[in-house]
């Protein structure tokens, strides 16, 4: 079933003031890492569960700092919690801007490959009829083809060497 779930145009200027935005809240944002799979499997792990009791002991540490070793730095916990939560609303703003962008692309996407299948289909049909289009059909057509084991195996060899 095709449905239109969205319809729209994005204007040229409003993509580069959309990316100059973008650069703009980086600018904003100059201490944002990088994160490795590896660095992130061994942090320790942090949600929204754990922000409440992060923020809580935090008090508690500030309230009772002699139960803290001399070596235990307050003033780093301090920053780290203060970071998070000036930092959540951030994320939370862009977590639904970006699922927003994402889910859009993701349809806008879904209803141009459909329309692409469309159009293949017709060009196959009018090839049959007219055995025009072949070039373009085989173009097409690539898309489609079937790779053997043995070909996709000495293509991830390329990439690794």
């Amino acid at each position: 079933m095709n449905t239109n779930r969205i319809n729209a145009t994005l204007a040229q200027e409003n993509v580069d003031a959309i990316l100059a935005a973008v650069a703009k809240i980086q600018e904003l944002l100059p201490f944002l890492i990088d994160l490795t799979p590896d660095e992130r499997r061994t942090m320790a792990k942090f949600g929204e569960k754990n922000r409440s009791f992060v923020v809580k002991a935090e008090a508690l540490a500030s309230q009772h700092p002699e139960i803290l070793p001399r070596g235990f730095s307050l003033d780093e916990m301090k920053s780290d919690v203060r970071l998070v939560e000036q930092l959540y609303p951030v994320q939370m703003a862009l977590n639904d801007l970006l699922g927003r962008v994402e889910d859009s692309y993701y349809a806008a996407g879904s209803e141009a490959y459909c329309a692409a299948l469309q159009v293949y289909n017709y060009a196959k049909a009018a090839h049959v009829a007219t055995g025009a289009l072949e070039g373009a059909l085989g173009d097409l057509g690539r898309r489609f083809a079937r790779r053997s084991h043995a070909s996709e195996k000495a293509d991830a060899e390329n990439v690794a060497a």
